[in-house]
């Protein structure tokens, strides 16, 4: 039985210094860093919501267009525009949709497609 359980001890620090040689040495992780803009539309959308979140909550309009700056786009409430939309029309998350349209709002971008969406007592 002892001679089971060093072979055990012995196996797994030999698998560990394999295991940290191949991990550390051999074969390292590589970061790529790369920009916003290379994100698929699927992420700078989340992107996007999550930044009319934030402006929902501070309403901090020059926050979020800096925000919104790093994912290249050239026209920011164009864009803001487009997306509260495409959120619409695909019946997306009905929070989003307001934050988006918060956001659209106030970038001067409101669309009546829009106003059922906005705050209470804003109509």
């Amino acid at each position: 039985m002892g001679r089971f359980f060093l072979s055990l001890a012995v196996a797994l620090i030999i698998g560990l210094v394999i295991g940290l040689y191949l991990g550390w040495v051999q074969f390292p992780v590589q970061t790529i860093d790369s920009p916003a803009s290379a994100l698929t539309q699927r992420y700078k959308d989340e992107y996007t919501v999550m930044v009319a979140d934030g402006y929902r909550a501070d309403q901090d309009l020059a926050g979020a267009l800096e925000r919104l700056r790093i994912l290249g786009v050239e026209n920011i409430p164009a864009y803001v525009q487009e997306t509260a939309e495409r959120f619409i029309s695909n019946s997306r998350d009905l929070e989003d949709i307001r934050a988006l349209v918060i956001l659209a709002e106030g970038v001067g971008r409101l669309t009546p497609v829009m106003q059922p969406y906005r705050p209470l007592g804003q109509n």
